[in-house]
């Protein structure tokens, strides 16, 4: 992702722009009518299909575009336990996989194509609740048996190496909140696994409803995250960084008229979350949107692999939350830099992926690496002056 947090996310998702460009994070105006207008959802509706979201939607926008762009908007937000009429509990996620099998029923009543985003809130800690991670009751005891390993570079002497901000930050907080002792951890990640299955199986609801409405031929699925998360690795919780843990999200893409030798291929090249929205309306014959920033990725789902694809991308975190420094950086695919850009100094950091994949030795005070921070400092630079000194 271009972005590590769920609403700045959820817009380059829907715009295709870089969160520099949209400038939509949380505490900001909503998304601009101007990118909502050429969001994917509205131009599929505009060429006629019946479009649904359903979930967490995480995205301010201003009034009425929301019934502009969806035919069906249900957003729905924790709490993960609701009581229902009958004064039953269900579990959210269990409730916005009903509902999606709703919408496809409808859907498939019509002759108009459909397109469904279905936004799951889990496995999102429910932050009020000291449990933090609920999932399905069903699935509560699922991992009991299991012991979780130690998460990555999570020893004491790491973390008391990282700078006083990063160690008074927001990621160390909500550490507190859920991995503090190894019984807390244990506990924590493996309600965090079971969350995950209970999303695994509304989705093979979801699919199994395809099937049996005769769609799975002629529907494509895609299914991805908004950010990273940590679960110890750095002595954190939370996302918000460059770090792998927090930037590297999932990317499945099912798309049944592809050539059958394309089946299960994995993907080499690097794709971003700015590239859904160009995907989405090449996949449907609605390529060519000038304004979207990202790269179709259709031709690399075809098998192609083209000269110019990207080399690195440009990362942001701008929310303004004094327990969360904002930084920019440039992420490649052997090296990685960041600066924290309101820290006095200036706080940097250089890793090199190749021989330091866990990201643990920062390398930006090291003379002997001095050209190459150089050298990733202007790349940010140029980057920045694309996507945000437009």
């Amino acid at each position: 992702v271009t972005t590590a947090i769920c609403a700045a996310s959820r817009a380059s998702i829907l715009t295709g722009a870089w969160e520099g460009t949209h400038g939509y994070t949380f505490g900001t105006p909503p998304l601009r009518a101007q990118l909502t207008d050429r969001a994917w959802p509205q131009l599929l509706r505009d060429a006629g299909y019946r479009t649904g979201v359903v979930g967490k939607g995480g995205v301010r926008t201003q009034p009425g575009v929301a019934k502009k762009m969806w035919n069906s908007f249900q957003p729905m937000r924790a709490p993960y336990l609701k009581k229902q009429s009958d004064g039953s509990v269900r579990h959210l996620t269990e409730m916005a996989g009903d509902r999606a099998v709703g919408f496809l029923r409808e859907a498939a009543e019509g002759d108009a194509p459909f397109c469904l985003m279905l936004c799951f809130n889990a496995p999102h800690a429910e932050d009020p609740n000291e449990l933090q991670f609920i999932p399905p009751p069903s699935l509560a005891d699922l991992y009991a048996d299991v012991t979780v390993p130690p998460p990555a570079l999570a020893d004491a002497e790491f973390f008391a190496a990282l700078p006083e901000f990063q160690r008074q930050s927001m990621n160390r907080k909500r550490w507190r909140w859920r991995f503090d002792t190894e019984a807390k951890y244990q506990s924590m990640v493996k309600k965090y696994w079971a969350m995950i299955t209970g999303i695994d199986q509304a989705v093979a609801r979801v699919v199994a409803e395809l099937d049996a409405l005769g769609k799975t031929d002629n529907t494509v699925l895609i299914f991805t995250s908004d950010n990273g998360y940590f679960l110890g690795e750095r002595g954190f919780a939370g996302k918000w960084t460059i770090h792998e843990p927090s930037i590297r999200v999932p990317l499945l893409v099912h798309a049944p008229r592809l050539d059958e030798g394309r089946r299960g291929a994995v993907v080499d090249q690097v794709a971003l979350n700015v590239d859904l929205a160009p995907t989405i309306l090449d996949l449907v014959g609605l390529g060519g949107v000038e304004d979207y920033q990202g790269s179709s990725l259709l031709p690399l789902l075809q098998g192609a692999s083209p000269a110019l694809w990207r080399q690195d991308f440009f990362y942001e975190h701008r929310f303004d939350n004094r327990e969360i420094a904002k930084s920019e950086g440039v992420r490649g695919r052997r090296w990685v830099y960041s600066r924290y850009y309101e820290q006095q100094p200036v706080y940097e950091e250089l890793y090199d992926l190749e021989v330091d994949p866990l990201q643990q030795r920062n390398l930006a005070s090291r003379v002997d690496h001095a050209a190459q921070l150089t050298a990733m400092r202007s790349r940010c630079d140029e980057l920045r002056q694309q996507y945000v000194e437009r």
